[in-house]
């Protein structure tokens, strides 16, 4: 196995980021601080956005992308809005620069196919930015159920309504990523899905709850909604040899192991990391550049949890009847 390059020795890779909302600013922020990275800049549209950017990291910001290109750039990260996506990977790939684009890869399928066949035929790097999997709880997760003959998975993923979500639902914005979770834990593709979506205060799906299963025979079921008062993300894995519990929230993961005919057990709390997550994705992106290595989340798989999340969303939501205000203590 390669050992990851150290980027401290090795000569700078020039990164820019598009998008200075919330993520790409957090991407940007990052980026200045790791070795081995110059910060060419952060492209934006909005006066506002590339203001705050200015203040909170003090990097060099564009107004287009074409002057992001122009300055010079080895490797961009797109945080745009999802419809962006696209066109914004196509302009960067048929330029020769390597892409990390946030999840989901794109708006449509079509879509993200047309992304992973330009980078294949410019020979870039495409990598998807599937942050959760870089949380050290997930990594403890994947870590415990290893080797494991895997039965059922629950994940929720739940919250109050975010006020920066206007143009998709839960589906896009949350489930999407225990949809990857999924595919990732069982190393299987998903054959079968069962949604049942809801529309209670918002335009778009605001509640769902979703199930599937594997092609390796693994149950799974994702509930997932905007209308809890606090954030909540858990993960339990049941085993035929263990049950694994995790916190992705808090970080803590519990594994109940050695079960008897009496009923009883042994619990046991696993080691986890304390990394930041997206800190550890960027890293793992710039040193898939570096080697010319699969990225540790191709554009292929991007495409496949995009592809389930959308043959969720063919159930047309049903409008909550009589509900007019937000429930206070769903999931």
């Amino acid at each position: 196995m390669t050992s990851a390059p150290d980027l401290a020795t090795i000569s700078a890779l020039r990164v820019g980021v598009i998008g200075a909302g919330v993520m790409g600013t957090n991407h940007a922020r990052v980026l200045a601080g790791l070795p081995g990275v110059t910060l060419v800049g952060i492209v934006d549209p909005l006066d506002e956005h590339r203001k705050r950017a200015l203040d909170l990291i003090g990097c060099k910001t564009f107004a287009t992308l074409d002057e992001l290109l122009i300055a010079g750039v080895d490797a961009v990260t797109i945080a745009a809005p999802t419809h962006l996506h696209h066109d914004v990977a196509l302009a960067c790939i048929v330029r020769g620069v390597h892409v990390l684009v946030e999840k989901p890869i794109a708006s449509t399928v079509e879509e993200g196919r047309e992304i992973v066949a330009a980078a294949r035929k410019a020979g870039v790097t495409l990598m998807v930015g599937h942050v959760e999997r870089f949380n050290p709880a997930v990594a403890a997760i994947k870590q415990a159920i290893r080797n494991e003959d895997i039965l059922s998975i629950g994940i929720t993923r739940v919250g109050p309504f975010p006020p920066r979500m206007s143009n998709v639902g839960v589906v896009i914005d949350l489930a999407v990523h225990d949809i990857d979770l999924i595919r990732w834990f069982t190393e299987s593709e998903i054959v079968d899905v069962q949604p049942q979506l809801t529309c209670a205060v918002a335009e778009r799906e605001d509640i769902a709850l979703l199930q599937f299963r594997t092609e390796s025979g693994v149950l799974a079921h994702i509930n997932t909604n905007w209308l809890t008062p606090f954030k909540a993300r858990n993960v339990t894995v049941a085993t035929r040899g263990k049950y694994v519990m995790g916190d992705l929230l808090t970080r803590q993961v519990t594994e109940c192991f050695g079960f008897k005919a009496d009923g009883s057990y042994s619990m046991r709390h696993l080691p986890v990391g304390h990394d930041e997550p997206l800190r550890a994705e960027l890293i793992a992106f710039l040193n898939a550049v570096r080697t010319n290595g699969v990225p540790a989340v191709t554009g292929e798989e991007g495409v496949a949890s995009l592809e389930i999340a959308i043959q969720c969303l063919e159930q047309p939501p049903k409008a909550a009847a009589g509900r007019k205000t937000p429930l206070r203590a769903a999931g």
